[in-house]
C-alpha cells in the first residue's frame, strides 16, 4: 500500500472511528496525522505550548555525531539509526521537552483529545525504535534529571515500613549521573546498567535492567521501590507495594512506553563493596577439535567456579576458534579472583600444544569506578570524554560502547541459556552447539543477564517483578548481533539468523530479554514474559483501555498496534493506524 493510499484509508477510517470502536476483541483506532483534518491547527499547538513549563518544539534529525550525550541533547536524536527491514529513525512532528509531571499530563491530555500518536523518549537508547515515530507527539524527558538520595526512604502509604537507603531519579537521568551521585558522593551502590549513557529511570528499569553485578544485587526492576507515573487518563499516580500494586508490578519488567509515562523512580541502594574487578583476556585454540574441547571445559569450569553472585559479564565464542574473556567480579581482591581461575589456567598450561592464552585481572576501588579523574589517570584508553565546551568535566562514556553510537542494526537476537545446559549431562552437546553456531557468527554469552546462581536476596527481589520467570533458570543471555552502514547487511543478517537457529533449536522455550531482542521475534508474548503475559495484559487494559501508549511488541500491541506502511513484509516509516492484524 503506498503512502498516499494509507492517507486516504486513514482519513476514511477517521471519519468513522476517531474515538475507537470495538471489532471482536480488538480496538481499531486511527491516529491522526499532519495531512488530516483532525490535526491540531497552528493556533491550537501554540495555545498548548503556552501551558507548559517545558518547551514545545519541532524536532530535527541531528548532525551525525559519535558523542552519545550530544545526540541525547537533541529532541530528534536516537542512539540507533534504524534496523534493516524494520524501522528508520525519523523525528516526531512535535516534541515537548518536559520539565515537570504537569508537562507530561498536559501532553497526554492533548494527545488523547486530538487522537495523536504518543512516543516517550529519555535517551533514545532503544534498538527496536520504540521511542521513535514520525507524525507523533514526543514526550521527551531529557531535562528531568533531578537526583535525590535518601538515608531512610519510606514508600508512600507504607506507614508501618522501615526506611530504605535509596535514590530518586528523574525520568531523564543517565546511569553515569546516578552512579556519580550515589557512589562518588554518597558511598553507596545502586544496581544499574553498564552503558553510562543509558537512561536510568525509563525503559531500562521498566524492561528489567541488567548490570555487571546483577547476580549479586538483582535486576534494576527488582530494586525499584516506587514510581511516579502519568497514566492514559492524565492522572499522576504513585505506585509501590502499598498502593497501585498491580501497576507497580507491571512497571517492574513489563516494558517501557506501555502502562504510562514514568516521571521518576526511587531505587534501593546497597552498601558499597571494597572493590570491583575484571578478569579479561583471550584464549585461542589451534584446531577445531581443540576449540570444542576448550568450550566444553569452560562450561564445566563456569558451572563449578563462576555460577555464583560474585561473577558477571561476558565470554565471546568467536569463529576464529578463540574465547574472549571479560568477566567482572565484585568484593574479591586480585588474589582471590586469581585463585578462582587457577584451575582453568593450570589446565590451559597443561595443553600449551593446543592453546595460546593471555589472561589478566584488574581491581579498582569501588568508589573510583565512575570517577573520571581516577580513570583518566589509570585507564585512559577505556574512556571517552565529552569534550564539548560547557559540559561537565566528569562526563564520559566507556570506549567499549563507542561502536553502538549511531548504529544501524542488521540483526540482533538473544536467547536465555538455561543453567541445565551447563550440567554434566548436557555440557558436551551444548559445547558442540556453541561451536557450530560460532561457525556462522560470533556469540556473546552475558552471564550477568541470567539469574541462576544469583544471591538468595537478589532472587527473592527478582521474583517479585513481572519479568519472564525463565530468567531464574538461566545462567546467561546469549546475544548475536550485527550492525554497520545503512543500505547494507543482508549477508550479516543471514549469518546471525543461521547461528541463532542452532541456539534456538538447542534451547526450546528458553525465552528472550525484551530490552535486547529481535525486532521480528516470533511468539514474542511468551518469549518476553512467559506466564506473566496474561496478567500484564489485564493491567494494560485497566490503565490504558484505548491503547494511547503503544509500541512494537509491547504488552497489548496485538490489540492496539501502531501500523505503518508495510511493503513485502517490511515495516517502513509512515502514518499510523490501528488494525486487527499485527505487523511483525
Amino acid at each position: 500500500m503506498t503512502g498516499r493510499n494509507v492517507g486516504i484509508v486513514s482519513l476514511l477510517l477517521f471519519v468513522n472511528c476517531a474515538a475507537g470502536h470495538v471489532v471482536g476483541a480488538r480496538t481499531h483506532r486511527v491516529f491522526c496525522a499532519p495531512n488530516l483534518p483532525c490535526w491540531p491547527t497552528a493556533v491550537q499547538w501554540q495555545r498548548f505550548g503556552s501551558t507548559l513549563t517545558g518547551k514545545l518544539e519541532r524536532p530535527q534529525f541531528p548532525v551525525n555525531s559519535a558523542n552519545p550525550f550530544y545526540i541525547q541533547d537533541q529532541s530528534g536524536g536516537t542512539e540507533s539509526l534504524g534496523w534493516l527491514g524494520a524501522w528508520t529513525a525519523a523525528p516526531s512532528a512535535y516534541a515537548v521537552a518536559a520539565e515537570t509531571a504537569h508537562d507530561i499530563v498536559a501532553v497526554v491530555n492533548f494527545a488523547r483529545e486530538h487522537n495523536l500518536r504518543v512516543v516517550v523518549k529519555g535517551t533514545g537508547h532503544d534498538y527496536l525504535g520504540r521511542s521513535n515515530a514520525a507524525d507523533s507527539l514526543l514526550i521527551w524527558t531529557h531535562k528531568m534529571r533531578q537526583i535525590t538520595t535518601h538515608d531512610g526512604f519510606v514508600p508512600t502509604s507504607c506507614t508501618n515500613s522501615a526506611g530504605f537507603p535509596a535514590v530518586t531519579l528523574g525520568a531523564g537521568t543517565r546511569w553515569l549521573e546516578a552512579y556519580q551521585a550515589v557512589t562518588a558522593k554518597n558511598g553507596r551502590y545502586v544496581q544499574g546498567g553498564g552503558c553510562l549513557s543509558v537512561g536510568a529511570a525509563g525503559g531500562f528499569i521498566q524492561g528489567g535492567g541488567f548490570g555487571s553485578y546483577s547476580k549479586k544485587y538483582g535486576t534494576g526492576a527488582a530494586g525499584m521501590l516506587e514510581a511516579e507515573v502519568v497514566t492514559a487518563d492524565g492522572k499522576v499516580l504513585v505506585a509501590n507495594r502499598c498502593q497501585n500494586r498491580d501497576l507497580f508490578w507491571a512497571l517492574r519488567g513489563g516494558g517501557g512506553g506501555t502502562f504510562g509515562v514514568v516521571t521518576k523512580v526511587t531505587l534501593m541502594t546497597h552498601p558499597l563493596p571494597t572493590n570491583f574487578g575484571l578478569f579479561f583476556g583471550n584464549i585461542s585454540a589451534n584446531t577445531d577439535a581443540a576449540f570444542k574441547e576448550l568450550i566444553e571445559h569452560f562450561l564445566a569450569f563456569y558451572r563449578e567456579r563462576l555460577a555464583n553472585e560474585s561473577w558477571g559479564e561476558q565470554v565471546h565464542v568467536k569463529p576464529n576458534n578463540s574465547l574472549d574473556l571479560s568477566m567482572s567480579f565484585v568484593a574479591l581482591n586480585a588474589q582471590q579472583a586469581d585463585d578462582v581461575w587457577q584451575p582453568f589456567r593450570t589446565w590451559i598450561d597443561q595443553h600449551r600444544e593446543k592453546f595460546t592464552a593471555k589472561i589478566a585481572a584488574v581491581v579498582v576501588p569501588a568508589s573510583k569506578v565512575w570517577d573520571y579523574n581516577f580513570l583518566q589517570q589509570h585507564v585512559p584508553d577505556r574512556i571517552v570524554k565529552d569534550t564539548r565546551p560547557g559540559e561537565p568535566e566528569d562526563r564520559f562514556w566507556w570506549a567499549d560502547n563507542q561502536q553502538e553510537v549511531g548504529s544501524y542494526w542488521y540483526a540482533y537476537q538473544s536467547r536465555w541459556i538455561p543453567m541445565d545446559r551447563f550440567d554434566r549431562a548436557h555440557s558436551s552437546s551444548f559445547a558442540r552447539t556453541l561451536f557450530e553456531a560460532s561457525r556462522h557468527w560470533p556469540l556473546e554469552i552475558h552471564f550477568n543477564k541470567g539469574q541462576a546462581g544469583a544471591s538468595a536476596e537478589a532472587l527473592m527481589r527478582d521474583r517479585e517483578t513481572s519479568m519472564n520467570p525463565a530468567l531464574y533458570r538461566a545462567a546467561a543471555l546469549l546475544i548475536a548481533a550485527a550492525h554497520g552502514a545503512t543500505g547494507e547487511g543482508e549477508t550479516q543478517r543471514s549469518r546471525v539468523t543461521a547461528a541463532m537457529k542452532i541456539i534456538r533449536d538447542a534451547t526450546p522455550g528458553a525465552g528472550s530479554y525484551v530490552n535486547e531482542t529481535d525486532y521480528f521475534e516470533p511468539n514474542w508474548q511468551q518469549e518476553f514474559w512467559g506466564e506473566n503475559y496474561s496478567k500484564l495484559l489485564a493491567i494494560k487494559r485497566k490503565y490504558d483501555p484505548s491503547g494511547l501508549f503503544s509500541c512494537h511488541h509491547c504488552v497489548g500491541s496485538r490489540e492496539f498496534t501502531p501500523k505503518e506502511n508495510v511493503t513485502a513484509g517490511r515495516v517502513l516509516p509512515g502514518r499510523f493506524f490501528r488494525g486487527g492484524t499485527e505487523s511483525r
